[in-house]
């Protein structure tokens, strides 16, 4: 399926979405489910303004876990429209993320891991990304899709 451009991935993004992610721990051979909600919602960051702040809630379930489990990620706005700085909450960079294409991949060097993440615009409603998780103790592939609630 040929991606879908973004011009502006703020008002893009902006709102709630349903999201669906696998886990497969290609190690060991575990699967997991994450089901839930991703909201985002405007933040005012420094020293520009302007971006997103990330919050996602719902219920993992894993072989040894199953419960609540919750992700946050800061957004930051770019002198690009179509492209957000993301950061972790405690400030620290993650990657940028481009949509101007539909299709992104980048890479984030966390040693002794590296995770490759790909992301792919499938429509208004539509968003997928995969996370490939690479190092000594890690070997993991998360696949998340989240959906735009209709009406």
């Amino acid at each position: 399926m040929e991606p879908v451009p973004v011009a502006d991935l703020c008002a893009y993004l902006a709102g709630s979405w349903r999201v669906e992610r696998t886990l497969v721990d290609r190690s060991s051979g575990s699967r997991g489910r994450f089901d839930g909600t991703v909201l985002f919602v405007p933040g005012d960051f420094e020293p520009d303004g302007g971006g997103l702040r990330q919050r996602e809630h719902g219920t993992i379930s894993w072989p040894t876990y199953t419960g609540k489990a919750t992700r946050e990620y800061l957004l930051q706005a770019t002198t690009e429209p179509a492209a957000l700085d993301i950061y972790f909450p405690a400030g620290r960079f993650f990657h940028t993320l481009n949509l101007s294409a539909g299709t992104w991949t980048t890479v984030h060097g966390c040693a002794p891991d590296t995770y490759t993440v790909t992301y792919h615009v499938v429509s208004a409603r539509r968003l997928d990304y995969e996370w490939d998780v690479s190092g000594p103790d890690k070997n993991l592939l998360l696949t998340t899709s989240l959906f735009r609630p209709v009406g």
